[in-house]
């Protein structure tokens, strides 16, 4: 992807920051004029039906990315750049506040002091396990509370060498500033490719097939009402499970379930990167598309890890042994957008030239069935979990859930439909979600990225996954309740192993074949 015609992001320390005394470790005291026009007159926005939700006891949570360098990271350039892009976005200068007259919960605009968003600890580069204080770190900003009298975003950078980064950079914000995609899309928004300091990231885009000239017009007309047919049949059935959810379908209590108040509890935020080309070869094989091929990771990895679970509870360790209960319901909380993302371009000119673009939370939430099984061929989790998927695609259960909510929202008020939310979400096991990446090495401020893991705290899960896509990799990142899984890596090691094993799979197949 050639120049979008934007200007590239300035990485050049200056002398005006030289001036501020600013050193690593140390905050940056200046503030950010705000100009004199809004001075003036306090902007009030009124906040959307999702950021209210998101603002009570129930349901309020936030979205925690981890960025590894393969630098060390230049604080001065990160607040330059902090200043030139996120601070001309509206949600990163406004505070919520509650109309005292209304009572209704808006955005207000406000001055910004970038040093008081930004925690620069000053570290020892020869510390004991670096790995497993970034780590430690991390995990502890799941418990501590954003202060809600600044807007609700924070940067933490940690200057220490780790097996898989130079430093990292920790991105921690509250959800009712935006969904996932869009907070998602917006950091990108503020990357540039590393081989052209002028050229945003190249995103895949799912190819759409062409409808053939060739087919009659009694043929597409008969396809049309079965997918039609299809579509309200399983938005009805999706609707009533969903319903039976709300008030007595639960999931199975196995040894990954958190149980009530999980949500409040410390968590651990690790990850792991495995092959996206390894996915790419399964994909090809059994011409999937790569939501398959998570879908499939996630069912084999967890079957396995409640498989071990299970035997140590009967003193049978061994992951050869059928350990697995008969009948476990095991189902994920798939979040979808119900907006399209705004596109990292449109965001990105928004920030350059201060305009205006779609923004918010409107998310949707789809149960999914992830069958628990240890089958004698590993590609049936695959076969599985195409076919659910291929079902799910048609079906309009997230605006469904989206509806739902709202409506109760409309009705009783916020708390309601916060406590509503909640408990669906509890009554499943574990939150998903995958976010296509760049193809292409990036740079987030002069910085180049080594690897990207998104995550969420502060939902009724004892374990939430991310899967996103980077380069040639993928990064598995989890949200886990040590108290409810305390070997977090083991279940990254299964994850890691139900993809190797797909790929021998096919490969012993193709050779099969020939």
């Amino acid at each position: 992807m050639g120049s979008l015609g934007l200007k590239p992001i300035d990485t050049k320390t200056t002398i005006e920051l030289s001036k501020m005394g600013m050193t690593n470790g140390q905050k940056n005291s200046t503030v950010v004029v705000v100009e004199e026009e809004q001075k003036k007159q306090v902007q009030l926005e009124p906040a959307s039906p999702a950021t209210r939700l998101f603002h009570t006891k129930s349901l309020s949570c936030h979205i925690i990315a981890i960025l590894g360098c393969t630098t060390k990271i230049n604080v001065d350039l990160i607040k330059k750049g902090l200043e030139s892009t996120l601070l001309n976005h509206p949600r990163f200068t406004s505070i919520p506040v509650v109309d005292e007259k209304k009572g209704v919960r808006k955005w207000k605009q406000t001055t910004v002091n970038v040093g008081n968003h930004m925690v620069c600890p000053d570290l020892d580069p020869d510390m004991d396990s670096p790995d497993e204080f970034v780590e430690n770190y991390t995990s502890s900003l799941t418990t501590i509370p954003m202060d809600m009298t600044k807007p609700l975003w924070e940067v933490h950078i940690l200057n220490v060498k780790t097996s898989e980064a130079e430093a990292t950079g920790i991105l921690k914000l509250h959800h009712s500033i935006g969904d996932g995609m869009s907070i998602i899309s917006l950091i990108l928004a503020c990357t540039r490719k590393a081989s052209d300091p002028e050229a945003l990231p190249t995103i895949p885009t799912g190819s759409k097939k062409e409808s053939s000239d060739e087919a009659g017009f009694c043929r597409r007309f008969c396809f049309s009402v079965w997918v039609l047919s299809m579509v309200f049949w399983n938005t009805f059935v999706d609707a009533i499970l969903f319903l039976a959810t709300i008030l007595f379908l639960k999931d199975t209590e196995t040894p990954i379930k958190g149980g009530a108040g999980v949500e409040h509890n410390p968590k651990r935020l690790v990850h792991r990167t495995i092959s996206l080309d390894d996915m790419k070869i399964v994909k090809n094989a059994l011409n999937l598309t790569i939501n398959d091929v998570v879908m499939g990771i996630a069912q084999a990895g967890i079957s396995r890890y409640l498989n071990r679970r299970y035997g140590n509870k009967k003193g049978r360790g061994s992951s050869k042994t059928n350990n697995l209960p008969k009948n476990i319901r095991l189902r994920g909380s798939i979040v979808f957008n119900i907006r399209p993302s705004a596109g990292i371009k449109v965001l990105a000119e928004m920030m350059e030239k201060k305009s205006k673009a779609k923004w918010g939370n409107k998310i949707g939430y789809v149960l999914t069935p992830l069958p628990i099984s240890l089958p004698d061929n590993p590609l049936d989790y695959i076969h599985q979990a195409k076919a659910i998927i291929d079902k799910k695609k048609l079906s309009l259960e997230s605006r469904f859930s989206f509806a739902a909510a709202k409506l109760t929202q409309d009705i009783f008020g916020s708390n309601v439909a916060a406590k509503l939310t909640n408990r669906v979400l509890s009554h499943t096991t574990i939150l998903l979600s995958n976010v296509v990446g760049p193809q292409e090495e990036i740079t987030f401020f002069g910085h180049k990225l080594a690897y990207a893991a998104p995550t969420i705290c502060g939902l009724p899960h004892a374990l939430i996954m991310h899967f996103q896509s980077y380069c040639n990799k993928m990064t598995i990142s989890m949200s886990v309740d040590p108290l409810v899984i305390p070997d977090p890596y083991q279940l990254c090691d299964d994850f890691e192993d139900s993809l190797q094993m797909f790929k021998n799979a096919v490969i012993k197949e193709g050779a099969a074949a020939v």
